[in-house]
């Protein structure tokens, strides 16, 4: 599905996430509305608690929004069932995380392999072995994860990602857990997916340095999107981010009625039918 003919791989139009009720509501995502156009690298940064997990999960169908509108290569999430949501997760979104989800009983090939097998589908052994060469370790294809370093288990866990071709690879801090050098090679590998492929990567960061490797960084805070740029370097980034945290830690005005956050967390309430947004902030906008 990569090189979709959709222009915006993934569109949030007022999407609202709140968990629990009353009193006891929290904020998550406030009316956020965001597209991602196909074929870039989006990075999404913020404060701790700004809402970064909570946007990803619900931009890639793992969480449902309580309110508003989220679009995936094209289809809206929110009618879909669960059946059809799994579906969809299976076969047009990729994933990638900070911990790598490999199979320990299986080789490198048969965890690229496993989301065909688990479509259905036989797996083409050229397909996979392409795979793996792409992301440099087409001499580690018979290697179970035990015999692989951090770095060639997350790029094992990349082409398992992108083997079904996605329209849409989502990561979530994917270098967390490297080291230096091994996340300049996990990012470059993602900015290799993009400029060679067309593939549309959106990853939540921490890291300056990581979101420098991305076309744009959308900037949360409070659960809200209060920046969207193109072309920062890490040490803009930074700067950026340092404004930002520094903000979040100033208390609240007293009586200004704020509405509580929390860090980001699974929930599963059904989404309202989010009729009548305003036009997705295009994440290609310049500073």
């Amino acid at each position: 599905m990569t090189n979709s003919a959709t222009p915006e791989a993934v569109q949030l139009w007022s999407v609202r996430r709140t968990y629990g009720s009353g009193d006891n509501a929290v904020t998550a995502l406030d009316g956020v509305t965001l597209a991602f156009p196909t074929g870039t690298f989006t990075a999404v940064m913020g404060p701790s608690g700004s809402g970064k997990s909570t946007l990803l999960h619900c931009a890639a169908g793992l969480d449902r929004p309580t309110d508003g509108t989220v679009v995936v290569a094209g289809t809206d999430l929110g009618p879909l069932s669960e059946h059809a949501l799994t579906l969809l997760r299976r076969d047009g979104v990729g994933f990638v995380f900070q911990s790598f989800n490999l199979v320990s009983a299986l080789t490198a090939e048969q965890n690229v392999a496993l989301p065909l097998r688990l479509a259905g589908r036989r797996p083409d052994r050229a397909r996979v072995l392409a795979g793996l060469a792409e992301v440099g370790l087409a001499d580690r294809a018979g290697h179970r994860p035990s015999e692989l370093s951090g770095g060639q288990q997350q790029r094992v866990a990349i082409a398992r990602a992108l083997v079904t071709r996605p329209a849409v690879l989502f990561a979530d801090e994917p270098t967390g857990a490297l080291d230096t050098v091994t996340s300049h090679e996990v990012l470059a590998l993602l900015r290799g997916t993009v400029d060679r492929h067309g593939q549309t990567v959106i990853m939540v960061t921490h890291d300056p340095a990581a979101a420098g490797y991305a076309d744009r960084v959308v900037f949360l805070a409070d659960g809200r999107v209060v920046d969207v740029v193109s072309g920062l370097d890490a040490e803009a980034v930074a700067t950026r981010m340092a404004r930002l945290e520094a903000t979040a830690a100033r208390p609240s005005p007293a009586g200004t009625g704020a509405p509580r956050r929390r860090p980001d967390g699974p929930g599963g309430s059904a989404p309202a039918d989010g009729s009548g947004p305003a036009a997705p902030v295009d994440a290609r906008r310049e500073a």
